[in-house]
């Protein structure tokens, strides 16, 4: 995407929708390997996602940095950015890369060390801007079925957590 910016292949503009739907994808494949893992049981195929999920969850933020890159090379000052602040498609997309921040500045060994549990509580600031990046999309596209498509796979994998988790509990009660 820089490469075609930069030597003037592609406009900002047309960067703005591929750079966030990127965002998009790499927090769903995050988000997707504890609850398969849960399921399906640990392996060495999911031992190594769940080993590079903070890699992926910081790559999503970069994506969402560039995302924003491109939304203020394609404003033509400030004062237009300012303007945009009032529109909802607009303002979730500012309140889910705040949401965004906390996660990634913490995700280090060192963090996680130093943080404990409340490592954990701020990672899981994840979900909400998931969400209200989902919401961003649609205010802005205004066509929910890219977004609900992008969303299926994760919400198929806590329906199968869940499932299990409940089939788990019937079995120890019925012990």
């Amino acid at each position: 995407m820089i490469w075609q910016f930069s030597h003037n292949d592609m406009l900002a503009m047309d960067i703005l929708h591929p750079s966030g739907e990127i965002s998009i994808r790499l927090m769903i494949l995050a988000m997707l390997a504890g609850p398969l893992s849960e399921f399906f049981g640990l392996n060495r195929f999911f031992r190594a996602w769940l080993a590079m999920r903070r890699n992926l969850g910081v790559a999503a933020f970069g994506y969402a940095i560039l995302h924003l890159a491109f939304y203020f090379l394609d404003m033509p000052d400030v004062a237009a950015v300012l303007d945009e602040l009032g529109i909802a498609g607009i303002w979730t997309g500012w309140l889910a890369l705040a949401l965004m921040i906390p996660p990634a500045s913490i995700s280090f060994d060192k963090a996680m060390q130093r943080l404990g549990r409340k490592w954990k509580m701020i990672q899981r600031l994840v979900y909400a801007a998931l969400i209200i990046s989902l919401v961003h999309w649609l205010l802005l596209d205004w066509d929910w079925w890219p977004a609900f498509i992008h969303l299926a796979p994760l919400m198929i994998a806590w329906g199968l957590r869940w499932s299990s988790a409940r089939r788990k509990a019937s079995l120890l009660r019925s012990i």
